[in-house]
């Protein structure tokens, strides 16, 4: 028996989160079985855990969309008890049961071997946060951004995917301005490698101009919404903007100006259903390019018994950094 964040829904509709110790037959059937060490709390984990956003297909469920741990038992020769992995996307937490319980049992195509270099704990200060970060980064480096060719702005800076993305390209050698609009976070983003703070109101409104001033030479936008579209007419000519996230809305009052004008391009960032290569590629990066010392500074240790609570924070807009949970504390 071991413990499990499970998640019911009543006859009214409403959902109830709370700990409760299930067997391993209560698993879902899979190749591999992970007793898991570390989850973390993305915005998707907010809705598994209350409403449910659509995501989640039937209940009772254990949520938890990132998880990392160490092999128990496998049925799947690419991995063996004791083998150490990390797990991002495919649906788990949502259509599967996830990571927020001490073991796990999901497909072998679903995981990734532990990168050498990062700890279990370190794989979920990264989580699905830091792993999109590195996917967007990459992204604009394969559209051609590169040390010196001026400013990247990183939208969001503060939340997850802002501040892994902010740490990385800083080690990497650029410049990076990172638009907050929570004041008191100017020098937790500082300590990170922002070299300029940018107020949010100041991208907010949608400009009525289709092109601005040439100023950014690249961006991770987790905001999407006016913020983006605002972005694109600031664009440097040929330069990308990595579009990762919709905290600002789905809709984008933007023109094709940016685009036909000054050849902006605007990459869309999959993290759910990328490819397997994909993946090794970009935590191997991680271990290489993200500063371990920066990124325990966006730490903040949690318990599988405080996830309901941070699930409602995150929706809100009330964390910052990266929450790690020891699902055996």
């Amino acid at each position: 028996m071991f413990n499990a964040l499970i998640v019911e829904k009543d006859s009214e509709g409403k959902t109830h989160a709370a700990i409760k110790r299930i067997g391993l037959d209560q698993l879902p059937a899979a190749d591999v079985t992970v007793a898991v060490e570390y989850s973390t709390v993305n915005y998707k984990d907010g809705l598994c855990i209350g409403p449910g956003g659509g995501l989640v297909r039937s209940y009772p469920h254990v949520p938890g969309i990132d998880f990392a741990g160490v092999v128990e038992a496998s049925s799947d020769p690419r991995y063996a008890p004791g083998d150490k992995v990390v797990l991002t996307g495919w649906r788990v937490g949502e259509a599967h049961w996830g990571g927020y319980a001490q073991k796990a049992r999901v497909r072998a195509d679903w995981l990734v071997p532990l990168p050498d270099g990062l700890t279990t704990r370190q794989a979920m200060a990264v989580g699905t946060a830091g792993f999109t970060a590195m996917l967007a980064v990459m992204g604009l480096e394969d559209h051609g951004l590169k040390p010196g060719r001026g400013p990247v702005l990183v939208t969001g800076a503060a939340g997850g995917v802002g501040s892994v993305a902010t740490a990385i390209l800083a080690h990497l050698g650029h410049e990076v301005a990172a638009v907050t609009g929570r004041p008191e976070t100017t020098d937790y983003l500082k300590s990170l490698g922002a070299t300029a703070i940018v107020p949010r109101a100041e991208l907010a409104e949608t400009s009525k101009r289709p092109l601005e001033g040439e100023v950014w030479a690249g961006c991770v936008d987790a905001v999407g919404g006016a913020m983006l579209a605002r972005v694109l007419g600031q664009m440097k000519y040929g330069c990308s903007v990595a579009a990762v996230g919709l905290a600002g809305g789905t809709a984008l009052p933007a023109t094709v100006i940016p685009f036909l004008l000054r050849g902006v391009n605007l990459l869309g960032i999959d993290s759910v259903m990328r490819p397997y290569e994909d993946r090794v590629r970009a935590w191997e990066r991680l271990a290489r390019d993200l500063p371990m010392e920066k990124l325990e500074a966006m730490i903040h240790p949690a318990r599988l018994a405080d996830v309901p609570r941070l699930g409602a924070e995150i929706l809100q807009g009330r964390v910052q950094g990266r929450i790690v949970v020891d699902v055996n504390d």
